[in-house]
């Protein structure tokens, strides 16, 4: 019946024009707080998905639709064959879609219908609840009055005094959309009139406005948006702050739809208090590959024309701090291609204008720990047994306080081959083969060609495995004539030959154990490695690109304690080494980890870097590395090295986290480093932070992050939230390290979460989850590395170019 087919159009207006102004959120809403009952219930149990499982999203039920019959059945039918006139609780029904209504009068030869009386629509992706419906379906003309409507899988639900369509052409009449319920109305979207062409997916909004409450926030006197998945060129949503060093802050995305496998976002950009910046985005997809550039630049920044005006009237100069004012910007191009299932070439490549860009352009502390910019390409190929590739990198200074000198060497290129294969159960054959070209303005050039063969016999049992392996590396450069003298190496070809012998050996015990009436799994797992090498005289070697390894429970069971093959350390020691765990039973829960080992040196070592302290005959320090879940909410950690030469501790570090109900965490943290032979103290650091709900609605948030060695604080933080169905609220106060200088700042930022809608604001959530480990507790992450390639400002996200 073409009157189904045309009341389907109907509320799919609705559901898509509203909720089309909405902006994707990363997150997705939390409704733990919303009422159980629906702004507007199901009507017929039979068609309701939520009620009878059925999972099909509106597309796929419009396409079933298509081809199902539909029903009509009331209590009295008048009329002729051509006029028939329904009366008393009509029904309407086919596949999803359900119709009810008192009174249901369609007339065959003009095409004219009305349907009268508690009007109720209902399909797999709305509720609608209107006085009156009719129209003309010869002319395509339809119109619904006074309406309510639900939208099933977004939870948003508003009103309109009138809908119109003709054709592909609609308007919604004093139209609003929320995802409050209608009692308590926290946020709700107006508009006066609301324009849509189903056939282009556009939407034109006239007297648009939002409001908290009672109170407008914001006007749009004019907007367009796309209604459906389309793509199309237009504004997004735009970026509003404000902050002390670039003041009123105002970002505005231009989007650019160029084709169905590219696009572009231009991004310019006002900061009051710095000038003008220029960004943009371009991204591609195609069958084997994508790929994406983003760009920046500033004509002009007066943020550094201030730097300049504060030195000029004495303030210190720190490091080589580039001073630069004009052309100051950044371009990034990340890219794949897959050549086969087994090579796929890979692109990271990044450039900033100078030294100071990163930092001036982040807007908090994590930001300041890159130090340089690594760009990449290259080939890279993996298969059974064996993984190669072919690649280039080349370094980029992102530290002012440093120079060019400290940068690694750029590897141009480098090409490797790692493979390994296992004959029957007792023999394994592998070889690691490495080609570098390195390239160094202040240092020299050089290559290095490194290949180390091996051979392992890994035998096992039930409660045993033993596993001698005997491995020989042979490294051989070729060195510039810079380089060459630099080193005071008369040989320009120097080399490095030699074995690696080592045997590693382990039981495994358990047994079964009641603790407090609970059943638990108990394991006892002794190993003894053992290593040998002989020493090399590798003192006029080049150093292009190893470092000694910090020490810790890993580095007892390796076969050189320096990364990289540019040296090998010498080595006649034995590792001995315990560990111990306990599962629960019924779900292999750890309750508790223990690890203890040393090294025995049965030499001194001869292979150091200058000014490295050698490794001397004897034991090393005792590492211990412990973990103890005393609840399932409580997790307690602690790394500890005591070194028996200095009768001191080496580190020591305790972590604690516990849970909370209703997702609050509190985390508490001690970390201390020393070094064993100049007994200088490195790092001793302190740090604390919580989520704490105070109720369902009210949580407070805070860290605490000191440094007692400099008896200064790096970051605190104290803040307050506020949560309902549909609004969030988060107000937070800072005060961090703001660069390298030292130099502290504070800020305000406050946000408001409209859910299913979009926030205003300033980002505190990204803010809190980098600061609070488990905020949410959707992602235990720890600061970024200080090695990055930025894609721009510090807040800046990309998403995925679909087909």
């Amino acid at each position: 019946m073409r009157l189904a087919l045309r009341l389907l159009t109907l509320p799919c207006c609705i559901a898509l024009a509203l909720p089309a102004m909405a902006a994707d959120e990363g997150k997705p809403p939390n409704w733990g707080l919303c009422t159980v009952q629906d702004a507007i219930p199901s009507f017929d149990l039979r068609t309701d998905p939520q009620s009878n499982g059925i999972e099909l999203s509106p597309a796929e039920s419009r396409e079933q639709r298509a081809e199902l019959p539909t029903e009509i059945t009331g209590d009295s039918q008048t009329g002729t064959e051509t006029n028939m006139a329904y009366q008393g609780d009509v029904e309407l029904r086919r596949g999803d879609q359900y119709l009810r209504a008192d009174n249901l009068i369609v007339d065959q030869e003009t095409g004219k219908y009305q349907a009268a009386g508690h009007v109720r629509y209902q399909d797999s992706g709305m509720r609608v609840i209107a006085e009156t419906a009719h129209g003309d379906q010869d002319n395509d003309t339809h119109s619904i009055e006074n309406l309510q409507y639900q939208l099933v899988s977004r939870r948003g639900n508003g009103g309109a005094d009138r809908i119109e369509m003709h054709g592909a052409d609609g308007a919604l009449i004093g139209s609003t959309y929320s995802t409050c319920d209608p009692g308590q109305r926290h946020w709700e979207l107006r508009a006066r009139r609301i324009d849509v062409d189903t056939d282009e997916g556009w939407g034109v909004a006239r007297g648009a406005s939002i409001r908290l409450g009672k109170v407008p926030v914001l006007y749009m006197p004019w907007l367009k948006f796309p209604i459906d998945d389309q793509r199309h060129t237009g504004l997004l949503y735009p970026a509003i702050s404000n902050s002390g060093r670039n003041g009123f802050d105002y970002r505005q995305p231009i989007y650019l739809n160029l084709a169905p496998n590219y696009d572009a976002t231009l991004l310019p950009r006002w900061m009051s208090d710095r000038g003008v910046q220029l960004g943009g985005q371009f991204r591609y997809l195609y069958e084997k590959g994508k790929g994406q550039l983003d760009l920046n630049w500033m004509p002009s920044d007066d943020l550094v024309e201030r730097r300049i005006e504060d030195i000029a009237n004495g303030a210190p100069t720190v490091g080589n701090d580039p001073l630069r004012t004009d052309n100051r910007g950044m371009a990034k191009f990340v890219g794949n291609h897959n050549l086969d299932r087994h090579w796929q070439a890979r692109a990271n490549i990044a450039w900033i204008s100078d030294s100071r860009y990163l930092e001036d352009q982040g807007n908090s502390l994590y930001g300041q720990a890159a130090t340089r910019l690594t760009s990449t390409v290259g080939l890279y190929g993996r298969g059974n047994g064996w993984t190669a590739g072919i690649m280039a990198d080349s370094q980029q200074l992102a530290d002012y306080t440093l120079s060019d000198s400290s940068l690694p060497y750029n590897r141009l290129p480098r090409a490797y081959l790692n493979w390994e294969q296992s004959y029957r159960r007792w023999l394994q054959v592998g070889i690691d083969a490495e080609a570098v070209r390195f390239q160094h303005n202040d240092k020299g050039d050089g290559s290095r060609l490194d290949i180390k063969p091996y051979v392992s016999l890994p035998l096992q049992g039930a409660a045993w495995y033993i596993t001698p392996t005997l491995a020989w590396r042979y490294t051989r450069y070729q060195l510039e004539e810079d380089l060459q003298a630099s080193l005071g190496n008369p040989d320009r070809t120097p080399s490095r030959s030699l074995p690696i012998a080592s045997l590693d050996a382990g039981l495994y015990f358990d047994r079964n154990t009641t603790i407090k009436g609970r059943s638990y799994l108990q394991t006892l797992e002794p190993r003894l490695y053992y290593l040998n090498v002989p020493y090399r005289d590798q003192d006029t070697l080049p150093r292009f690109d190893s470092r000694a390894f910090t020490f810790s429970w890993g580095q007892l069971f390796r076969d050189n304690r320096y990364s990289g093959p540019d040296r090998q350390g010498d080595a006649n020691q034995l590792t001995l080494a315990v560990s111990s765990r306990f599962l629960r039973s019924e779900d292999g829960f750890e309750r508790l980890a223990l690890n203890l080992g040393q090294i025995h040196y049965f030499k001194d070592s001869q292979v150091v870097f200058p000014g490295e302290v050698p490794v001397e005959k004897g034991r090393s320090a005792w590492v211990a590395d412990a973990s103890y879940a005393p609840t399932d909410r409580w997790n307690i950690g602690l790394s500890y090295q005591w070194n028996p030469k200095y009768r001191a501790e080496d580190l020591a570090s305790l972590r604690a986290r516990y849970l909370l109900p209703d997702d609050g965490v509190v985390n508490l943290s001690y970390r201390y480093r020393r070094n064993a032979a100049s007994r200088t103290n490195l790092l001793e650091q302190a740090d604390f932070s919580f989520l704490y709900p105070v109720n369902r609605s009210w949580s407070v948030v805070g860290r605490y992050y000191y440094s007692l060695l400099d008896h200064k604080l790096l970051e605190g933080i104290a803040g307050v939230q506020w949560d309902s169905c549909c609004l969030a609220v988060r107000a937070v106060v800072r005060r961090y390290v703001r660069n390298r200088d030292g130099e502290m700042n504070n800020a305000l930022q406050v946000e408001f979460v409209l859910k299913g809608l979009g926030s205003a604001g300033q980002d505190t959530e990204r803010t809190l989850r980098r600061a609070i480990l488990g905020y949410y507790r959707d992602d235990l992450y720890l600061v970024p590395p200080s090695i990055a390639a930025p894609s721009g400002d510090d807040d800046s996200s990309s998403g995925e170019l679909l087909p």
